[in-house]
């Protein structure tokens, strides 16, 4: 296939100046003055239009067209010779994450929840050819995006999830159960979520397990990621004074988290710094690869010689013509 595109498409706005020099040249003819003057125009009246009086404007016109073929010239026009195959098999993918109270601990930098949107973005970027979908949780859940391959949209969506959306609480169950619902009429051959927890299970109406087996079910392979450092964890918490830091020992059902994994044929992680989850995310990445056979042949070449050519050209018969066929006595 061949494309015509510009390295410096700038410059092709300078084409907008021949329209005010076509304007001038009009004016500046119809304003022209004799500069003989003859006693008797009879015998001039009967020689008529000739074909160098038709033609008389040739002179004008190939200039026009030298400065033009010049500005494409400045512009750079290049000629793309390119083939691409492309065969994917994409993966449906719903990010479960908790919005509870303690993700906000500062054990990660800035926080928990901001650390995990911030990986979470990356992950997403680098796989262009899956669905990707976000459902949040904290005492309930809910659907932030769907699936989709409209990536943009899904990080923008991303970014505007915040701790407090929800009424604080950790339904981790009801948390699984949204992204199975969202995921089990899907048909692409691989169905995945990574459920993202720094607590252990206290809200909701649907147990953690009961959603890992419906998840089963469907044939939806769950990764469960336990965000925390082990020990301690500064925690921001209001009071009637404001808002005071507090040290919260960090509690992760690891144990429920790994039997959801193994239930589903997935994986249990532990992330107690950013670092480690970013490890994480980058293991699931190369667990869950799309099948992509992309054939590829691009060749890239610059045109601008014939258009210099072509300026070259008309600017020699303007030049010819002026000086013989249309000189113009002083």
């Amino acid at each position: 296939m061949f494309n015509l595109t510009f390295a410096n498409p700038g410059f092709l706005f300078l084409l907008l100046l021949l329209i005010p020099l076509v304007a001038w040249y009009v004016i500046r003819r119809n304003r022209i003055k004799p500069t003989i003057q003859v006693s008797d125009t009879a015998r001039i009246g009967q020689w008529g239009n000739t074909l160098k009086v038709k033609l008389r404007h040739t002179v004008f016109v190939l200039r026009v067209l030298a400065l033009a073929a010049v500005i494409i010239v400045l512009a750079r026009p290049q000629s793309t010779d390119s083939k691409r195959n492309v065969s994917t098999e994409g993966i449906d993918i719903m990010i479960t994450l908790d919005l509870s109270s303690t993700m906000l601990a500062r054990d990660f930098n800035p926080d928990r929840l901001e650390a995990a949107k911030d990986v979470a973005i990356e992950f997403i970027s680098g796989r262009p050819s899956d669905r990707i979908g976000l459902v949040v949780f904290s005492s309930e859940s809910f659907t932030q995006c769907p699936l989709t391959s409209d990536h943009a949209k899904l990080i923008n969506l991303f970014k505007d999830v915040q701790s407090g959306m929800i009424q604080d609480g950790t339904a981790i169950g009801m948390g699984l159960a949204t992204a199975v619902s969202r995921l089990k009429e899907s048909n692409s051959k691989s169905k995945v979520i990574i459920l993202l927890t720094d607590g252990d299970n206290n809200a909701g109406s649907i147990a953690p397990l009961t959603a890992a087996e419906i998840a089963k079910t469907f044939g939806i392979r769950v990764y469960t990621i336990g965000v925390g450092s082990r020990g301690m964890a500064s925690i921001p918490v209001q009071t009637p004074v404001g808002v005071q830091m507090i040290d919260a020992e960090v509690k992760i059902d690891e144990k429920m988290l790994t039997d959801i994994a193994k239930m589903t044929d997935g994986k249990y992680y532990r992330a107690t710094n950013k670092k480690k989850l970013q490890e994480i995310y980058q293991d699931i990445d190369k667990l869950e690869k799309s099948n992509i056979k992309v054939t590829e042949y691009n060749r890239r070449q610059d045109e601008y010689i014939w258009f210099a050519l072509f300026a070259g050209l008309c600017l020699f018969i303007e030049l010819l013509l002026r000086y013989t066929v249309f000189r113009t006595i002083p």
